[in-house]
């Protein structure tokens, strides 16, 4: 089955099963790998990505059903790595990461967050971000979530 969206700003079209998981799609078939396995039951968030704009746990996907949609992985918010986005500088800033492993999944997230909600209290946070952290930094992802967003308000000044 060809599968047609718009993958990080440029249309797509992908061979697959359309009952195959998008993140094995977006792993295998496409090669971006920025995208993680973690539970493969959608309870982790290590395979967060966004579709038109909402935050989404790829490993029970079915690419079919982003026919049309506007899909975006880690390697899609920063191309190249310049410039950085507020997240991901304020990542660096906070020194979220331990291992690194789910960082892809919660900065997506996060991204999807703060287009939501631009002001997120802890709670909002708490509430939106249910991403699974082995490293447990969720201190430091908090704070930099409100740097991230901080950062966002006063750009817009």
């Amino acid at each position: 089955m060809t599968i047609k969206f718009t993958l990080n700003g440029r249309p797509t079209e992908v061979e697959a099963p359309g009952d195959m998981p998008l993140l094995w799609v977006l792993r295998e078939k496409l090669n971006l790998t920025g995208t993680k396995f973690g539970c493969g039951i959608a309870a982790c968030g290590a395979c967060t990505v966004q579709v038109n704009g909402t935050a989404a746990r790829t490993c029970v996907l079915p690419v079919a059903s982003v026919e049309g949609a506007d899909v975006k992985t880690i390697e899609g918010l920063s191309p190249d790595g310049d410039p950085l986005t507020t997240v991901q500088q304020a990542w660096i800033e906070h020194q979220v990461p331990q291992c690194g492993y789910c960082q892809s999944g919660m900065i997506m997230a996060v991204e999807s967050l703060l287009a939501q909600n631009p002001s997120p209290t802890d709670a909002d946070i708490d509430a939106a971000i249910t991403n699974i952290c082995r490293c447990g930094t969720y201190e430091r992802l908090r704070a930099a979530v409100h740097s991230a967003a901080r950062a966002r308000r006063e750009a817009q000044l």
